[in-house]
């Protein structure tokens, strides 16, 4: 076991660290109610982690360090890039939002928990050990479910945070269970070491068998997967919609990247029991996502539902990995499964960011009634609305059609036909509540009177990037998709 302390390799994630508790103890002198320096310096923190991680990844720094729990590789790079610019996003949008509500009013919280979170992310992407998984996870979660009540005054975000934390403390649970019995079966805690015994076929199956089944029913409510999904809803729906955008975008890359690093790099060896797991998870998901999609007419309530259609979509890409010992095959299907991840982040940023600046002090834009007459009110709004839409309906020229095919390509190569064409006819019955908002937005009445909306400069300039990138990652997907498939040979073991 290699026992050297590069601290090189973690240089991301001590600067974010140090720059976390700075912002938490300005903020705790700070007598701005807006607290714009914490705001600003939360920015310039993700900048600066930002540059330093693109430099790594540039240079090839790369390898495992702290006695092999912490694995840095292209994967990490390039996931941590993403949550980094997720972050960004999310703070740019939700500033106004935040400020409309007072959530910044009686202290920064938001912004300090935001980044803790973050954190718990990157050690969650950069895990070598069952370990550092679980400290991760723990890390991201507990700042999640801070964040989620961190509107204090609001009832219904108090119940959603209520119910976040017990599900997911027992889903922790769950997946902790599954953990210890997979390191009672084997003996290490090291990822490739398990992967190691398991080829080496040493291990008691029974136990191994065991682990697998609670570790992806972990992983199936970390990434709001049916079953596991009750959660996700309610949620949504009670936190404020800036946090729902921090729970809904950077921690799904997180959870990819957990869920890639236990079943391929430390569980690849048990394939044939948790591909039929994960097979039925994908169908219950886009079954259960897109059917129930349908009836809401909350507008968050009904992303919600659409997210677990769209983790069923990203399972499919994972499961199609693992047939006749093709490297090569199983490379295209796991770099279909990021590609699909990572358009969904993108969408689901511009997506809850509309949400967030088509609210205003005194009215939050929830039902998907309150979108009539936006194309009057703001055409560009209603034009961005309408490719995230688009996008996530699997409409082409759009990112999401592209990653959706690419996708079922997998399927079909893998041999489940029957999945694909499940998953194309679920796919159809969800374009329907996609294009339900569409036609609400360009064709509804309001209700009453309603005047223009006008927006800043930023936001309005990173509403229209994050419009154009879902339209130009689906006219030219190849580039992207092609790192993706890249950094899965480079850094997974199959």
């Amino acid at each position: 076991m290699q026992t050297s302390f590069d601290f090189v390799l973690a240089l991301p994630e001590i600067l974010l660290l140090i720059m976390a508790g700075t912002v938490l103890l300005i903020d705790a002198f700070s007598k701005s109610e807006t607290r714009h320096a914490t705001f600003l310096l939360s920015l310039a923190s993700l900048v600066i982690v930002t540059g330093i991680s693109i430099l790594q990844w540039n240079a090839g720094v790369s390898g495992t360090t702290f006695s092999g729990l912490f694995v840095v590789d292209p994967l990490a790079h390039f996931l941590k890039v993403v949550s980094y610019l997720a972050v960004i996003a999310t703070l740019i949008y939700g500033r106004g939002y935040n400020e409309a509500r007072d959530m910044t009013r009686n202290g920064g919280e938001l912004y300090s928990l935001t980044l803790f979170a973050l954190l718990g992310q990157m050690v969650m992407i950069s895990a070598g050990s069952l370990l550092t998984v679980y400290l991760g996870l723990e890390l991201m979660s507990f700042a999640l479910y801070a964040l989620v009540a961190v509107r204090r005054d609001h009832l219904p975000s108090s119940e959603a945070a209520m119910k976040y934390f017990v599900l997911g403390s027992m889903a922790s649970g769950v997946l902790l269970y599954g953990m210890s019995m997979i390191y009672g079966a084997t003996g290490t805690l090291d990822l490739a070491r398990i992967a190691d015994v398991i080829g080496s076929g040493q291990a008691e199956r029974l136990p191994l068998v065991f682990g697998v089944v609670f570790i992806v029913t972990g992983l199936g409510f970390k990434l709001a997967t049916a079953p596991f999904h009750m959660w996700s809803p309610d949620v949504y729906q009670g936190a404020p919609t800036s946090v729902t955008l921090i729970i809904a975008a950077a921690p799904k890359l997180a959870a990819l990247a957990i869920t890639l690093r236990l079943l391929i790099d430390g569980l690849h060896g048990l394939a044939i029991d948790w591909q039929p797991m994960l097979i039925v998870l994908s169908v219950l998901s886009l079954a259960i996502g897109n059917l129930t999609a349908i009836m809401q007419k909350n507008f968050k309530r009904m992303l919600a539902y659409s997210t677990i259609s769209h983790m069923g979509f990203v399972l499919l890409g994972l499961l199609s990995g693992v047939f006749d010992g093709a490297s090569d095959a199983a490379g295209l299907a796991y770099g279909s499964s990021l590609f699909y991840m990572v358009i969904y982040v993108l969408t689901t940023l511009v997506t809850f960011g509309l949400i967030m600046l088509l609210s205003h002090r005194g009215f939050e834009c929830e039902n998907i009634s309150d979108l009539a007459g936006l194309n009057r009110r703001n055409p560009l709004m209603a034009a961005v609305l309408m490719l995230s839409m688009f996008s996530l309906a699997g409409i082409p020229p759009l990112a999401g059609f592209y990653a959706k095919l690419a996708v079922l390509q997998a399927v079909i190569g893998a041999g489940y036909l029957w999945l694909a064409v499940f998953a194309v006819v679920m796919s159809l019955i969800g374009a329907f509540y996609y294009l339900r908002v569409v036609k609400v937005a360009y064709f509804d009445e309001p209700a009453g009177e309603v005047g223009a909306l006008d927006n800043g400069m930023l936001t309005n300039g990173l509403m229209t990037l994050n419009g154009l990138l879902v339209l130009l990652l689906g006219i030219l997907p190849g580039g992207l998709m092609t790192l993706c498939v890249s950094v899965i040979r480079q850094s997974l073991q199959f």
